[in-house]
């Protein structure tokens, strides 16, 4: 296999997407270190501005930790429907150059402007005038990576954060990749990468260097995968339409409940959250699943799988109170979480036609 030359793929990335919108609408937060979600006494952050990540803030960490790291920290609660109607504004300008748009959230999504509707070969002109049209018309900046494949997109756009681009050209995919450090490759976690390490594989070339047969036999069927990307083959098409898979609701409590009774009371605010959010995208599900997580920090999941698709907030809570009592809680419970799988889920496939232009 070998690299497709033909495609141009941009990775638009927005930076620091919830707490730039709060800075945005609260000029009092601009300049300031700011995390969305959480607070210093309960919770996980969500977000944090870049005045906030230079003292080690940054998402998934809980708030009492982030406080620790900035106690200059201010929390502000997320407000998910002002990011959703950013985000519209955003992907009708990513429109308004191709249909071939995939989201990964509210704030990144690959496009494919190998065909576009400007007529314009250059790549890197359209992610910059895309960029400036998103600080012109919604007023926040964003980044791009701009290559042959998603992949080298993805990591792309990371390069020249906040505000900035970088483009990877066919002929330097392979040189780019070489000197990469192996925790930047997209989808290298924290394990994985301590594995490579391991086996002596610490940048691109490292990894380029091994057999197909040593990677399958250390990863699996992610060795396959680590083969072909660090020598710039990745055929994964911009699908303008993505699958949803799952659907969500949960919440984490300001004080631990150790009591069945009252987690019910707050499963039915949840199944009624999840309900909405189905109901809004024409969605059902067959299988539900209750997640709790435990004073501890432990997790723990339990699911069923019902012979018909529902949506209803009383059969989410009615399944959700089945599994609750289950079996008996561990510890008190700090989140409760429902989800539904199993989606009634149309597939549609695009079509994609690719074009040999100039970068």
């Amino acid at each position: 296999m070998t690299i497709n030359k033909n495609r141009k793929i941009i990775h638009v990335d927005m930076d620091a997407f919830y707490a730039s919108v709060e800075q945005m609408d609260n000029p009092a937060l601009l300049g300031k270190p700011v995390a969305v979600g959480g607070s210093e006494i309960r919770g996980v952050v969500a977000a944090a501005s870049y005045e906030a990540r230079k003292f080690g803030v940054r998402s998934a960490i809980s708030g009492v930790l982030a406080k620790k790291y900035c106690p200059e920290l201010i929390f502000v609660r997320p407000r998910f429907d002002r990011y959703k109607e950013i985000s519209r504004k955003v992907q009708a300008i990513f429109y308004d150059y191709t249909d071939l748009v995939e989201p990964l959230s509210l704030d990144e999504a690959y496009l494919d402007v190998t065909q576009n509707k400007k007529g314009n070969p250059s790549a890197s002109l359209i992610a910059k005038e895309i960029r400036e049209r998103i600080f012109k018309e919604v007023g926040l900046t964003a980044s791009a990576g701009i290559s042959v494949n998603k992949f080298v997109a993805k990591i792309a756009s990371d390069i020249n954060k906040p505000n900035g681009q970088k483009t990877v050209n066919p002929d330097e995919v392979l040189a780019f990749l070489e000197e990469l450090p192996i925790r930047k490759f997209y989808g290298v976690g924290k394990v994985t990468t301590e594995k490579m390490y391991q086996l002596g594989i610490f940048t691109g070339l490292d990894l380029r260097s091994k057999e197909l047969v040593f990677l399958e036999k250390h990863f699996g069927k992610s060795g396959g995968f680590y083969y072909n990307v660090v020598r710039g083959v990745h055929n994964s098409e911009v699908k303008s339409e993505r699958i949803t898979k799952s659907v969500a609701a949960e919440h984490t409590f300001e004080e631990n409940l150790s009591s069945e009774i009252f987690m019910e009371e707050k499963l039915q605010l949840i199944a009624e959250q999840l309900e909405k959010r189905l109901l809004r995208n024409k969605l059902a599900g067959k299988t539900v699943t209750l997640k709790i997580k435990y004073s501890d920090f432990s997790q723990q999941t339990r699911s069923k799988t019902l012979p018909y698709f529902i949506a209803n907030k009383a059969l989410l809570l009615e399944t959700a109170k089945e599994l609750l009592y289950q079996e008996r809680m561990r510890e008190s419970v700090r989140l409760l979480g429902i989800s539904v799988t199993g989606l009634n889920t149309e597939v549609k496939k695009a079509v994609v036609v690719q074009l040999k232009f100039d970068f």
